[in-house]
């Protein structure tokens, strides 16, 4: 039988994962917003260039 100590030790452990899976998914996503937007820069510098062209 487990003690409350065990028990809360073990959901202690799961959040502490939760939490860390979660920063996971944000850092990966920031990495994405920002590709996503040196993009979306990359292009606009090229249209403004034909544009002067």
């Amino acid at each position: 039988m487990m003690t409350v100590s065990t028990s809360s030790k073990i959901a202690a452990a799961l959040a502490v994962l939760m939490v860390l899976a979660s920063c996971s998914n944000t850092i990966r996503g920031m990495g994405r917003d920002t590709a996503n937007a040196v993009n979306a820069t990359e292009d606009a510098g090229h249209t403004v260039k034909k544009a002067a062209q």
